[in-house]
C-alpha cells in the first residue's frame, strides 16, 4: 500500500537529529515507496550529510526524499497521511490544523530518542489526545521486539560482510580517503564531542606496545586533539605521528562511506544516537559517548544499554568495557581501563559479533512504522 509520509526535523545537535531522520526518510522511499517529505530548520548540517544537496533551495530531491526547508512562517500545506515529529519538535499550528480537516485523519508519531531503559516498553505505541481530537502515538526506536527496533536498511548485514571479507576494497577505500594505515596498526574511528577522557587515551595508544592509527572526521573533537599535539590547527588532510599513535584528519565524509570508515576499523568511539546505531551493525568492539543531559540523566540511559550490552560477557570482559565507557562518559582518565580492554579482546570482540547478529534479526524500525500505520487504519 503506496502512502505519504511527512517527517519533521528540528535540528539540535548538528549532525544526530538530522541523520536519523534522512537515514529513515530514505529507507521509506527506497523499501517501501512512501511519498516522503523531509522537512528540516536547518540545511546546513544537511548539506554535510548529503553532498550533492545545497543550503540555498527550498525544496529539493534527493534519493527519492522531497527535502524542504522547514520555514519559520509556515506556509499552508496538506498534511500526508502519517506524519513523523522527530525528538518531540513542535508541528506547526497550521500543518496540526491540516491533519485534522482531512477525510481520514493524518496519523500522528512522535519518534523518540533511542534509549534500553526498562519503561520504554510499557510506553511504546501509547496514544496521547491532542487538540482538534487527533491523537499523537509515542513510538519509541529500541533494542527488544516490544520497541520500535532500530534503524537497519534492508541487506546492511550482508553488505558489510561482504566488505568485510574483501581486504581490496577496504584498502581502495581508505586510499580514496588518503589513508594508508601500516599493516600491523590497528585502525580506530574517533567522531566525538568534547571529553576531557580524551588526552589519557590519546597516551595510551601513543605508549602502547602496538601502532594505532586514529581516523577523525571533522568535527567537534578537533580542539581537544590541538590541544593534546599542541599545535594551533588541524585540518582535514593532516597526519600527526606521536610514538606509537597516527591520527590523521578526515574530511567529513556521506552517511554511507561513514557506514564503510567502520566496517575497516578494528575499534571505533562514537557520539550520540546515528553513530551509536551504526557501530553496532560495523560488528566491531566500540566506545559510546552518550549525548550529556541535565542532571546527569544521561548516565541512567547509558548504564541501561550496558546492562543489556555486557549479558554474556565474562564477568572480567564485562568489567573492563563497563569501566571504560563510564569513565568515558564522566570525563575520568581512561589510562587504567583501556589495557584492561584490550586484555579482554578476544571475548570483547567476539560479543561485538554475537550483538549485532541478535539485534539484526529483530525488525527494523522503517518496516515497524509502516506496520503501525496500517495496524492503525
Amino acid at each position: 500500500m503506496r502512502f505519504s509520509c511527512d517527517i519533521f526535523c528540528s535540528v539540535i545537535d548538528n549532525f544526530g537529529d538530522i541523520g536519523v531522520t534522512w537515514r529513515l526518510a530514505r529507507q521509506l522511499v527506497a523499501e517501501h515507496e512512501l511519498e516522503v517529505r523531509l522537512w528540516v530548520d536547518d540545511l546546513s548540517p544537511f548539506c554535510r550529510l548529503c553532498p550533492e544537496a545545497n543550503d540555498q533551495d527550498a525544496v529539493q530531491r534527493h534519493h527519492g526524499v522531497a527535502l524542504h526547508r522547514w520555514p519559520e512562517a509556515w506556509q499552508p500545506v496538506e498534511a500526508a497521511d502519517m506524519v513523523i515529529e522527530a525528538f518531540a519538535c513542535q508541528l506547526p499550528t497550521a500543518y496540526i490544523e491540516s491533519m485534522a480537516l482531512r477525510a481520514q485523519p493524518s496519523l500522528w508519531l512522535n519518534l523518540e530518542y533511542l534509549s534500553a531503559e526498562p519503561w520504554v516498553e510499557g510506553c511504546h505505541g501509547l496514544p496521547s489526545l491532542q487538540s482538534k481530537g487527533l491523537h499523537k502515538f509515542f513510538f519509541f526506536p529500541g533494542f527488544t521486539p516490544k520497541t520500535g527496533g532500530l534503524l537497519r536498511e534492508t541487506g546492511l548485514i550482508e553488505q558489510r560482510r561482504r566488505f568485510q571479507q574483501d581486504p581490496a576494497a577496504q584498502q581502495l577505500f581508505l586510499r580514496d580517503l588518503g589513508v594508508t594505515p601500516r599493516a600491523d596498526a590497528r585502525l580506530i574511528s574517533l567522531f566525538g564531542y568534547e571529553n576531557p577522557s580524551l588526552a589519557s587515551w590519546l597516551d595510551c595508544l601513543a605508549l602502547g606496545p602496538q601502532a594505532s592509527h586514529l581516523l577523525v572526521p571533522e568535527g567537534r573533537i578537533i580542539a581537544d586533539l590541538q590541544r593534546w599535539l599542541s599545535i594551533g590547527s588541524l585540518a582535514a588532510g593532516d597526519k600527526k605521528v606521536r610514538g606509537a599513535l597516527t591520527v590523521q584528519i578526515l574530511p567529513f565524509i556521506s552517511q554511507d562511506a561513514y557506514d564503510r570508515l567502520l566496517w575497516c576499523c578494528d575499534f571505533n568511539a562514537v557520539r550520540g544516537e546515528d553513530s551509536f546505531v551504526r557501530a553496532q551493525w560495523a560488528e566491531r568492539p566500540f566506545l559510546w559517548q552518550i549525548y550529556p543531559q541535565q542532571d546527569d540523566a544521561h548516565l541512567d540511559k547509558l548504564d541501561a544499554f550496558l546492562t543489556i550490552y555486557s549479558q554474556g560477557l565474562t564477568p572480567a570482559a564485562a568489567h573492563a568495557l563497563l569501566s571504560l565507557w563510564r569513565a568515558w562518559n564522566v570525563g575520568e582518565p581512561v589510562d587504567t581501563h583501556w589495557p584492561a580492554l584490550l586484555e579482554e579482546w578476544p571475548a570483547i570482540n567476539k560479543h561485538a559479533e554475537r550483538w549485532c547478529q541478535q539485534q539484526s534479526s529483530q525488525t527494523n524500525i522503517a518496516a515497524t512504522l509502516v506496520q503501525f500505520y496500517l495496524n492503525w487504519l
